[in-house]
């Protein structure tokens, strides 16, 4: 079970290509943009968030596979990025082969757990794991170390369908290794208002799911599809277009969902 001194959040989704590690730099950066102290963990194997925030394959001789295995703590392997307050623990393609490494352990789907129940993780207020587009080992660690799940749903005729398989995912997590795991809530991706369908899918969406769907769009933005080959975030690219605007919104509204939590609890 995630320890409560920090929040930690999956973002996941087994469809590729619907704006999941765009959400998961942009969000990061106007959470630490805020005064938030953040980081970010790169547990897909291409590594598009790292090479998001400028962080060169050269510069990662130590990345979340090393910490996976356990050679490396969350400490050494974290780096400052060029946004301040936010670090990250970088990918390389060692990661394609860990399900194989650690396949017969018994604690295989803890592994991320156990490294970041350490004061080294404390010291951040929010760790966002940013996953391959798959379910595999990597998504199974991610999910057993978090407090709850961000879903990027992209507005698109097959977007309920693919949420309904990951909202089943996420149960059999609950039911086998992490029974505290909760939807932090669903953010509708790509939307372009012009689209008579994706506000269909948004009509959708939030009739389906409610509360748990977040108020912001992150609309379709030639400058946030523009930025991660700058190795910058949208927010530090062009804070005044529409996509940049729209993901500090969804930070103020993760954080007003955290206080409300807080008090409930």
């Amino acid at each position: 079970m995630a320890n409560e001194r920090n929040r930690i959040i999956t973002i996941a989704n087994q469809k590729g290509g619907v704006g999941k590690t765009t959400t998961a730099i942009n969000l990061a950066t106007a959470l630490a943009a805020i005064g938030e102290r953040v980081l970010i963990i790169d547990l897909d194997p291409q590594g598009n968030a790292s090479t998001g925030l400028g962080i060169g394959r050269r510069d990662r001789a130590c990345s979340s596979y090393d910490v996976l295995v356990g050679e490396r703590s969350i400490g050494e392997a974290a780096l400052q990025t060029a946004v301040p307050n936010l670090f990250i623990v970088p990918s390389t393609m060692d990661l394609l082969g860990l399900e194989m490494e650690i396949a017969q352990r018994g604690d295989r789907a803890f592994r991320l757990r156990q490294a970041l129940q350490t004061e080294e993780a404390f010291a951040y207020s929010y760790i966002l794991l940013d996953c391959p587009p798959s379910f595999n080992l990597l998504t199974v660690n991610a999910m057993a170390a978090a407090h709850s799940v961000l879903v990027p749903l992209q507005c698109e005729f097959f977007a309920l369908e693919g949420l309904s398989q990951l909202l089943e995912t996420v149960d059999e997590v609950r039911r086998t290794v992490n029974p505290s795991l909760d939807i932090q809530g669903i953010v509708l991706t790509m939307y372009d208002s012009r689209n008579n369908l994706a506000q269909q899918v948004v009509n959708d969406v939030r009739e389906h799911l409610g509360e748990k769907v977040y108020h912001t769009l992150i609309p379709r933005n030639v400058r946030v599809s523009e930025a991660p080959s700058y190795g910058k975030p949208a927010i530090l690219y062009d804070l005044k277009c529409a996509g940049s605007q729209a993901y500090l919104q969804l930070a103020s509204e993760v954080i007003q969902r955290e206080r409300r939590r807080k008090i409930a609890a």
